[in-house]
């Protein structure tokens, strides 16, 4: 019996965040299906948020992408592109997160290879922070992202927006 094969810092990154920004992509898809069903100004849901103190759908959207755009940046050793966080409406969501795959997904496995010992630098609060690629993906950067998708998610939840878990997944790469 061979030993499975490792899983590389590359499938461990950017096929993920593409799974999960084409779901969010299509969960936004039945949001704006229910804004014009309903006749739902869509700023409502945009703007909606889980509680007080948590950023509103189109935050956690942007947020979001820039998780996906910044991980897979720094574990190339790419420069991470500045965007405004500007988008207001689900078609410019969806823009931002079409503007992320776009992004992400131009960058070849050769160039995320062996970042597991690149040395990561990033700013957390002000303050300078370094850590190796692997505990940055693994540790880091996948749990913001996933809590940013997932909170995105549940906000579109609470508002009526009939979803389920197979919409958060979505599209499992070779799975028919």
């Amino acid at each position: 019996m061979s030993a499975p094969a490792s899983l590389t810092m590359y499938q461990a990154s950017v096929p993920v965040f593409v799974q999960y920004l084409n779901s969010l992509d299509k969960l936004l898809d039945k949001a704006k299906a229910l804004c014009a069903a309903k006749k739902i100004d869509e700023l409502v849901i945009t703007s909606g948020r889980l509680a007080p103190d948590m950023f509103p759908l189109a935050r956690q959207v942007q947020i979001a992408c820039d998780f996906a755009k910044g991980a897979s940046a720094r574990l190339a050793g790419a420069d991470v592109p500045t965007w405004e966080d500007n988008e207001k409406t689900i078609d410019e969501l969806k823009g931002r997160i079409r503007k992320t795959l776009d992004f992400i997904q131009g960058f070849k496995t050769t160039q995320i290879a062996g970042s597991e010992e690149r040395d990561i630098k990033l700013k957390i609060r002000g303050n300078d922070v370094v850590m190796k690629g692997q505990p940055y993906l693994t540790n880091f950067a996948m749990g913001h992202f996933y809590f940013h998708v997932t909170t995105a998610y549940n906000i579109l939840r609470h508002n009526g927006v009939e979803i389920g878990k197979g919409d958060f997944i979505g599209q499992v790469p070779g799975v028919k």
